[in-house]
Parts: C-alpha cells; sequence; structure tokens
C-alpha cells in the first residue's frame, strides 16, 4: 500500500460539497483508505488572478493502485464534477482539481506525470493545508512545515469546519 498526499481545489459552485463527494468517490474508486484531510481554505487565485477566490484542502490516502492508475482515476472524477481539461484556461476557474503531490518516496518524470508535484513547494495554497496533516512528512529532500516557512500566506484563511 502506498501513502498518497492529494491536493484538492476549486471555485466554480458549491466547492466545500463537491470536496466531500469527490472524496468518497476517491476512498471508493481507489479502494483506499483515508488517513487525513485538512480543513478548507480560502485562498487568492493564483496564476490567473481575475477570477474567484479558491477553496484548497489536502488529504492522505493509503492505496494499492499505482500511480498512473491513480491519477487516471482523478482525472475521471475531476470530469465527473464538470471539469474539462482540453477545453479549460489554464489555471482558471474550475469546479475540481486533484493533484497528485506525493506517491510514497516515488520519484517519477514523464509527460504524464511527475513525482513529487513540481510545483508543490511554490504554492502556499498547497502547503498551508498540507502543514495541517502532515507537516513533517518529508518530500524530494524537503519537510513540508520548512518548505511553507518560506512562503507567504497572506490572504489565506481556514474555513470553518462543516457539521
Amino acid at each position: 500500500m502506498a501513502d498518497v498526499l492529494i491536493a484538492l481545489g476549486g471555485n466554480v459552485g458549491d466547492v466545500r460539497a463537491t470536496f466531500r463527494k469527490a472524496i468518497a468517490n476517491i476512498c471508493g474508486m481507489t479502494q483506499a483508505a483515508l488517513l487525513a484531510r485538512s480543513s478548507d481554505y480560502a485562498t487568492p487565485p493564483w496564476g490567473k488572478e481575475d477570477q474567484a477566490p479558491f477553496i484548497n484542502a489536502c488529504i492522505e490516502i493509503e492505496t494499492s493502485l499505482d500511480p498512473h492508475a491513480l491519477l487516471f482515476t482523478l482525472h475521471k472524477i475531476e470530469k465527473k464534477f464538470g471539469r474539462d481539461r482540453a477545453h479549460e484556461t489554464r489555471w482558471g476557474p474550475r469546479s475540481l482539481d486533484l493533484d497528485l503531490i506525493a506517491y510514497d518516496d516515488v520519484r517519477l518524470d514523464k509527460p504524464e506525470l511527475t513525482l513529487p508535484h513540481p510545483r508543490a513547494f511554490e504554492r502556499a495554497f498547497v502547503l498551508v493545508p498540507l502543514a495541517e496533516i502532515a507537516p513533517d512528512r518529508v518530500i524530494a529532500g524537503r519537510r513540508v512545515a520548512d518548505a511553507l516557512a518560506q512562503l507567504s500566506t497572506e490572504g489565506i484563511q481556514r474555513l470553518p469546519d462543516l457539521d
């Protein structure tokens, strides 16, 4: 079984409800156990700033799927919740974004999949929720909490828990 970190994001529709349903789909479709789930965070848009704020979160799962099969399944779940990767604007609005951040200590550099995620350490919207659930996790030789300490978290707000 692999220990996997996945980042969730979105800014279209009821994102928090989408997260709840998407996490259930992830666990069901990958036969995964949910080990941890961060709080949800409101975050400023990144890359393309003239759009609604995003909501971001991270989960940790344990799965027996290999990285490519897991990525395929995550893309299938995104599509189920309205994402159309072929026709979207880069860094633009989306109902659901699922990024594979780390898969055990696997390192891959293929056109379709790079592990660990090549830009995770540049993005506070990933590292804030990730540090909540796995601050001491070492990814590519860096501790998550140490990587977060190097970034500004301005504008990122933890949202109250849903009942």
